[in-house]
């Protein structure tokens, strides 16, 4: 696997993948004050998933934004998005503004600590269109962002998401790869992470 390496970001080159990763998208006192307000300010909630037939809490609090109403729904849960925030706004501008796209909504996902994860998964869900564009940005402790093809055992990647960090996912990536974020038994502080998204 290649990787091109610019000033401010660095790019894989990956099968069937277009995946950019910008460590330092946001300053460490910005990063780190986003966390504060997100992490009191925002209504969290903790949605049953079912597995195997059974109904398990996620193992992850959740809440939905946007601007145009449209629910979001994934592992059998449909999620209603509140209003953006002026806060919210302001990151959505400046990644926009970097990306040259604009998003309808925002997932976000706290992870409170090593035993909170997200399993794996693609963001392929029809109201998200065809090659749908992802941009990811974290605030708080550092995780792990495993990627695997869907085909290919040989193409796989591991990506430690930083504080104030932003990842973007494009093109066919959600087709032929899955991500998740694996629970880890080391003591960690809490993340927060945003993807943005465009629902129709």
């Amino acid at each position: 696997m290649d990787t091109l390496f610019s000033n401010d970001r660095i790019t894989f080159n990956l099968k069937d993948a277009e995946i950019v990763y910008y460590p330092d998208f946001f300053t460490e006192q910005e990063a780190n004050a986003f966390f504060e307000k997100l992490l009191t300010e925002t209504p969290w909630q903790q949605d049953p998933i079912t597995i195997f037939g059974k109904k398990h809490l996620q193992p992850r609090l959740t809440a939905l934004f946007g601007n145009n109403e449209k629910p979001y729904s994934y592992s059998g849960i449909t999620m209603q998005p509140h209003p953006y925030t002026e806060l919210l706004l302001q990151i959505k501008s400046k990644v926009e503004h970097e990306l040259n796209y604009n998003f309808t909504s925002v997932l976000l996902n706290l992870y409170r600590d090593g035993k909170d994860s997200n399993g794996w998964h693609a963001d392929n869900e029809k109201e998200l269109g065809r090659n749908p564009i992802i941009a990811s940005v974290s605030f708080g402790a550092a995780r792990n962002f495993q990627l695997k093809h869907n085909t290919d055992k040989s193409q796989k990647l591991n990506i430690l998401l930083e504080n104030g960090s932003l990842l973007l996912m494009k093109g066919s990536t959600q087709h032929h790869w899955k991500h998740q974020i694996p629970k880890t038994t080391k003591p960690l502080n809490p993340r927060i992470n945003l993807t943005f998204r465009t629902i129709s």
